[in-house]
């Protein structure tokens, strides 16, 4: 079984990124990912409605990393503190050296290659300092733009779930994506 420890939190970079833990001071910008319709098209969450909601968003991922529950980082460009997007593990299965992987960016970084500058060196810190085996995404069938990301990154289609989750009134499809440590 996987011990995880995510402190000192990892700071990670890339060619143009840095991923930094999440603090409080970046609650307008958890807001304006978690309140934007076109951002959460493909999340079946609610929407946060003010900057408490946001808030308590942050506590959330800043109460997993504390408790090695879960790992997000805050996204953004060398040189500016401010948070493009948030990247990370969730749902860790530390039984089965598994985790899932997710990711929002603000739509005006969209197609700029941030999210898949990133994923390389979050899953390269899954399966080098966590110890994953394998590395799931969760993504909507219709979200075309994720599916190319995870394509691009190396990850193969596992599953498509019919119906299989109940958000707001109607049954959402779930498409599985996968990658495996080959190290």
């Amino acid at each position: 079984m996987l011990t995880l420890d995510f402190l000192p939190f990892p700071v990670l970079e890339t060619e143009r990124l840095l991923l930094r833990r999440l603090d409080s001071s970046d609650v307008n910008e958890i807001f304006e990912l978690r309140s934007n319709p076109e951002t959460m098209k493909y999340i079946p969450r609610p929407l946060v409605k003010n900057h408490e909601d946001a808030l308590k968003h942050f506590k959330t991922i800043d109460d997993a990393i504390n408790n090695n529950l879960g790992i997000n980082w805050a996204v953004t460009l060398k040189g500016n503190p401010k948070l493009l997007g948030i990247m990370g593990f969730y749902r860790i299965q530390p039984e089965n050296f598994r985790a899932e992987i997710g990711y929002m960016i603000l739509p005006e970084f969209n197609g700029k290659g941030i999210v898949s500058e990133a994923i390389p060196r979050i899953l390269e810190y899954g399966f080098t300092t966590m110890k994953l085996h394998s590395v799931e995404a969760v993504i909507d069938p219709d979200n075309i733009a994720s599916e190319r990301v995870l394509k691009k990154c190396n990850f193969e289609k596992e599953a498509h779930f019919k119906e299989n989750e109940y958000f707001d009134g109607k049954f959402w499809d779930s498409v599985v994506y996968s990658i495996l440590n080959k190290k």
